[in-house]
């Protein structure tokens, strides 16, 4: 490979960051907080820590080089396949913090090592990213985890409003067309020095109809509009999905001492309350006014999609995203970003953990899209109305359960949030949630109705 040196040092930089990010996540956290109360949504973030330094053994050290575990006792307990999500939780399984932090930094020093002095080959660069890309999207889980416990914000949170921007609003309108979605296949992918993980990939083109689709995502203050006018209680906006998500969220509730009747539960998005005679919203470990120009954040699918019947609008495709996003054609220079081929900056979007989908929709103007579209790459991980299935011709990667897993009954979600790594996105990356999830930072934008 030419760039052989180049990349290395672009690897061990990236390895060493991620390192240092995750190790801040933990070390920062009281020896009590690593006591996470179960929650189905998140992992206890020990045992984040020790699975990330699995997954480096396993496709790095197993698959390349066939050498044993640093302890072969543990590999059952680290693999997410093989313990139970509520065995997770047994503190009698796992070792403590100190022998975590030691088998981690082991397996990282080896990584740096082995970047260092063996040669780069495709194979090697693509498995190395994977890794390090798998380990960024346990840095975005706990973040996550923080939040939904409540414990304070990690490293890094500021409150500064990096990249402001004017007010804007109404709709972009895409105009009809044939257009280009995802990535290239694993060999375009390797001849270029590109990364992509399987569900991004081969590339295609589509032939949409024209379509408006609003310029930054629905804010605080629209979604509050809905609330205040009873969208929970009023059963026309919410499909059937959705009506019985409502249900269930009772259920819950019920279990919890509530004994409202149905359909009174929730009564606003997780993280809101009605407190001082003003809505508040739970950051971390603090109760604050809701900003109402942010995006709103923590919403399901299902939330979203009874906005959207509210509002008279609708949820994009995954596809009207993509387009709107990137506007790649067939025959002209690709674009991985709204604002072109240069990786996200703080000027771009909210990203690694900074703002915390705090700042207003009409922030980051760098960002924008061809269409001018903002805040399509970070901020929140945006709803689409598409099932999550595989594209034409996909192969399964390196990772076998990177996307197999969840084809079928998630709800394909794109852009990133504020809590992802800002190496990790791209506007073809596809991430996929359960229509119920809230917990995670996930928020929405809406598309015009077609005119009849």
């Amino acid at each position: 490979m030419e760039n052989d040196s180049v990349d290395k040092a672009t690897l061990l930089t990236e390895l060493e960051h991620t390192r240092k990010r995750t190790r801040a996540l933990i070390t920062s956290l009281p020896e009590a907080s690593l006591e996470v109360p179960y929650h189905p949504g998140v992992n206890p973030p020990l045992w984040e820590m020790g699975h990330a330094a699995f997954f480096y053994e396993v496709f790095v050290f197993n698959l390349l080089d066939g050498t044993p575990s640093y302890n072969p006792a543990m590999d059952d307990l680290w693999d997410s396949f093989h313990v139970d999500h509520r065995d997770r939780w047994r503190r009698d399984l796992f070792p403590g913090r100190d022998e975590t932090l030691a088998y981690f930094d082991t397996i990282y020093e080896r990584m740096a090592e082995r970047i260092a002095t063996t040669p780069l080959s495709d194979r090697d660069l693509y498995l190395y990213r994977y890794a390090i890309f798998h380990q960024n999207m346990h840095i975005e889980s706990l973040i996550w985890c923080r939040q939904t416990v409540g414990y304070p914000a990690p490293p890094g949170v500021t409150g500064e409003r990096s990249a402001p921007g004017e007010g804007v609003a109404g709709d972009a309108v895409v105009p009809a067309g044939r257009w280009l979605i995802g990535m290239p296949g694993e060999s375009a992918a390797f001849a270029t020095g590109d990364f992509a993980f399987d569900n991004e990939k081969p590339r295609f083109e589509v032939e949409l109809p024209s379509f408006a689709i609003s310029r930054v995502p629905v804010s605080n203050r629209e979604f509050q509009a809905f609330v205040e006018d009873d969208g929970y209680r009023r059963t026309e906006f919410w499909s059937f999905g959705g009506r019985k998500w409502l249900q269930t969220e009772t259920d819950v509730a019920l279990v919890h001492g509530c004994r409202e009747p149905v359909l009174t539960v929730p009564k606003h998005p997780l993280y809101w309350r009605w407190h001082d005679e003003q809505w508040q919203e739970r950051v971390f470990d603090r109760w604050q006014p809701l900003n109402p120009d942010a995006p709103v954040t923590h919403v399901s699918y299902w939330e979203a999609e009874a906005w959207c019947a509210w509002a008279g609008r609708r949820l994009p495709t995954e596809h009207e995203w993509e387009v709107a996003a990137l506007g790649n054609r067939p025959g002209e220079p690709f674009r991985r970003f709204p604002w072109g081929d240069e990786g996200p900056t703080p000027e771009h979007a909210d990203m690694d953990g900074r703002a915390m989908a705090q700042q207003p929709v009409w922030d980051y103007p760098a960002g924008d899209s061809a269409f001018g579209c903002r805040q399509m790459i970070g901020g929140v991980w945006e709803w689409t109305s598409s099932q999550f299935f595989p594209y034409d011709g996909f192969r399964i990667d390196m990772y076998p359960f990177m996307s197999t897993l969840q084809f079928g009954d998630h709800k394909v979600t794109r852009g990133g949030s504020c809590a992802t790594s800002s190496s990790l996105i791209r506007g073809t990356y596809r991430q996929a949630y359960l229509p119920l999830r809230n917990d995670v930072y996930t928020g929405f934008r809406s598309c015009a109705l077609p005119a009849t």
